[in-house]
């Protein structure tokens, strides 16, 4: 799970991955560094989360391509503040002005208003949001940043009802103390997290990054054989949950921070 290719952040561009549905309405417009997904409410889309500004264009295309356009945007939800997440949020709101932006209510909307914009909505533990045919339900799960939320819906397909979530804020390399953005407590924070997670029902798991789900291995095999979804799983989730706990606790060891 963990990056099996260089992630090449200063050129996130060469992480371009084709515009593709996950399922009938709900589709990935990302790149492989920065996770950008796109859900056709039924009234509306909800974008969530917006990439780095250098690969807007591929949010752009993905839109487009997909048949949308961005004045169908209703909603920008975000995950936490950090750029790879945050960055394409003003370029996207002048080509959706009527869209409504979306953060954690903590430490996260504080630091998007002092760097990027003042977002319309702030969401607590358990607030919920509805477009069209959606809820949206948010899950306040710190560690990789102070306000990083998880984001949780239902999405009906055929008569069946898939249970999407994503953990918004994985990565391990804020958790520790040679990190800018690290906080004291953030370790315990972020395995209280895991723990919250292990209780959401998940059958449809969305990355926040590529790598939380092989996002672009799962696209080809898709692409391949459309009849069989790779991304419909219902261990998958925990799986990785699992594995952040324990990737974390292996650097813990080896820093000797476990005792």
């Amino acid at each position: 799970m963990y990056p099996k290719k260089q992630l090449n952040i200063a050129h996130p561009w060469l992480g371009f991955i084709e515009p593709f549905r996950i399922l009938k309405g709900i589709s990935f417009i990302g790149t492989y560094q920065a996770s950008v997904h796109m859900i056709d409410t039924g009234d509306g889309l909800v974008i969530l989360d917006t990439g780095y500004l250098k690969t807007f264009y591929t949010v752009v295309n993905g839109i487009y391509q997909l048949g949308y356009t961005p004045k169908d945007i209703k909603y920008v939800l975000l995950t936490h503040w950090h750029g790879d997440h945050t960055e394409g949020v003003m370029p996207l709101l002048s080509l959706a002005p009527n869209a409504k932006t979306v953060i954690g209510i903590r430490d996260d909307r504080e630091v998007i208003q002092r760097n990027y914009f003042n977002p319309d909505i702030v969401v607590k533990d358990g607030d919920t949001l509805t477009c069209g045919k959606v809820t949206f339900r948010f899950v306040e799960t710190p560690g990789h940043t102070v306000g990083t939320v998880s984001v949780f819906f239902d999405y009906e397909q055929d008569g069946r009802i898939y249970h999407a979530g994503m953990f918004g804020g994985a990565g391990p390399a804020a958790l520790f103390a040679d990190h800018e953005n690290y906080y004291e407590g953030c370790r315990d924070d972020y395995f209280a997290s895991l723990q919250r997670l292990q209780q959401e029902k998940v059958d449809l798991f969305l990355g926040n990054h590529c790598w939380n789900n092989n996002t672009d291995e799962k696209a080809k095999l898709l692409n391949e054989n459309p009849s069989v979804n790779p991304f419909v799983d219902d261990k998958e989730f925990y799986t990785f949950l699992d594995f952040c706990a324990a990737r974390v606790r292996a650097r813990m060891r080896k820093e000797h921070l476990d005792k």
